[in-house]
């Protein structure tokens, strides 16, 4: 470990969506495996759904990211506080704001109810956003 890697903390983001069951866990599925642990990755949802959704499980494992140990949990302000970076999907105002935060807001269709056909264009395009966060985070992808 190089003295830079012991002062320098590692970024953070929070991906958030109401069940964090679908595209908050998409998006952290990628950035942990694109970051290769050089970003700190958490998601959570406004109000989460009870496991997550099935067919964004199987459209992640065609990449070959697995997901499946991953379980849906509820914001909280700690782990806003936490974060240097908070992306929502969809939350609306159930996201608490903390000023010096960077948010952005990723308007993304519900993979909810949806066939793996829908869904790879959602996953695609969260693949996408999530290397464009890596680029301004100053982070090489891995893959």
């Amino acid at each position: 470990m190089t003295t830079d890697e012991l002062t320098e903390p590692k970024p953070s983001a929070l991906f958030v969506c109401v069940h964090n069951a679908g595209r908050s866990q998409m998006a952290a599925g990628f950035l942990r495996a694109l970051s290769d642990g050089a970003v700190e990755v958490r998601s959570a949802g406004s109000m989460p759904a009870e496991m997550i959704n099935p067919t964004a499980v199987d459209a992640m494992l065609e990449r070959g990211i697995d997901i499946r140990a991953e379980r849906p949990k509820v914001l909280t302000d700690e782990a806003v506080q936490a974060s240097d970076v908070v992306i929502t999907m969809g939350c609306g105002d159930a996201c608490p704001f903390y000023p010096g935060k960077k948010y952005e807001d990723w308007e993304l269709a519900d993979p909810a109810g949806q066939g793996i056909d829908a869904v790879r264009p959602i996953r695609d395009e969260i693949e996408r956003r999530v290397r464009h966060l890596l680029a301004e985070l100053g982070v090489e992808p891995a893959a």
